[in-house]
């Protein structure tokens, strides 16, 4: 379920995505000019069906906003998880930011005012998304969730909100006109210290069994499941074991010196560094067709690494910020 919203009353109104993996939509009731802001892509890998989703969202709460979303959902009931909040979220977390009361205060600036609006409307919806997929009959989510790594402007506001271990990079021009790499977000793993103190306060294990560099989560006596982050919408069986549904929310003032933003699942940075995904970018220099040009890249980067593993499905968000901006790095 998705939104529509009519200028004119600010009604929010149901749209179906349906079921696709991957949702670009533009609402023209906002977005007139009918500009292209960006592309989506994902690619399955082969240890089962695509569990990733992700939704681009152009005309989303005022005439340039844009909500962009990808959802990496894990274990057996993954993908309808990941699925289910790429078609809720963005009603939800736009519904809770209009009905929020507008404080007004000397002491802050438009800009801290805007963000602490959207800071509270992502906690608020994260934890009722949570809610509501917890109550979603004849769905197992014990050990079933889905990551997020959303990312929300509002004209020259750029809001960040991440649970998980997907990730936002952004391209930002230098004086030079080099275009480099600046990663907005944490990966919120167990090998973060912060993250693995809340887990082992709260009676969880975390360790690397098999892949020395993995740190896991584990039940207190069972070694099971193994869960790769320590954030996620799901994963019911370890919320009392500190899995928590609170995302990591940071803010973002706009330049003209900010190009694009990349949101991807690990299926991408496990394979390939910031660096590497923004010059890949760079050298596409085609709106539409960088989000897969950044996915055919860490499959061919799959296949050189690690030729005899199974590939994780990969998913790319690339969001352009500035309207006719020549990409041609200076390097």
């Amino acid at each position: 379920m998705g939104i529509c919203i009519s200028s004119a009353s600010f009604e929010i109104q149901p749209v179906d995505f349906g079921n696709e993996n991957v949702v670009l939509y533009e609402d023209y009731n906002i977005n007139r000019y009918k500009q292209v802001i960006g592309s989506v892509f994902s690619e399955q890998g082969n240890k089962g069906i695509n569990q990733d989703s992700a939704i681009l969202y152009q005309g989303y709460g005022v005439e340039n906003g844009v909500f962009g979303g990808v959802f990496d959902g894990h274990r057996e009931n993954g993908q309808i998880v990941s699925k289910f909040v790429m078609n809720k979220l963005p009603s939800l977390l736009l519904k809770l930011t209009f009905s929020l009361p507008k404080v007004f205060s000397v002491k802050q600036n438009v800009m801290r005012r805007n963000f602490n609006k959207w800071k509270k409307a992502c906690w608020g919806s994260f934890m009722v998304m949570d809610r509501d997929i917890k109550s979603l009959e004849n769905l197992d989510s014990s050990f079933s969730g889905t990551t997020a790594v959303v990312a929300i402007r509002q004209d020259d506001d750029l809001v960040i909100a991440n649970l998980g271990d997907s990730r936002a990079v952004l391209g930002r021009k230098k004086e030079e006109g080099v275009i480099e790499a600046v990663q907005l977000t944490t990966d919120l793993k167990p090998s973060l210290t912060s993250e693995a103190e809340r887990i082992r306060r709260c009676g969880g294990r975390v360790f690397a069994p098999q892949e020395p560099h993995i740190q896991r989560v584990y039940l207190p006596k069972e070694d099971v499941p193994g869960l790769a982050m320590t954030r996620s919408f799901g994963d019911f069986m370890l919320k009392y074991l500190g899995i928590i549904s609170e995302p990591d929310v940071s803010y973002h003032h706009i330049t003209p010196n900010d190009q694009f933003v990349v949101l991807a699942t690990d299926g991408v940075w496990d394979v390939l560094s910031n660096d590497q995904v923004v010059s890949i970018v760079c050298a596409t220099n085609n709106v539409a067709a960088a989000a897969e040009a950044v996915v055919q890249a860490s499959l061919d980067a799959w296949k050189q690494r690690f030729p005899n593993s199974k590939r994780d499905d990969s998913t790319v968000i690339c969001l352009y910020l500035q309207q006719g901006a020549s990409l041609q790095n200076g390097t």
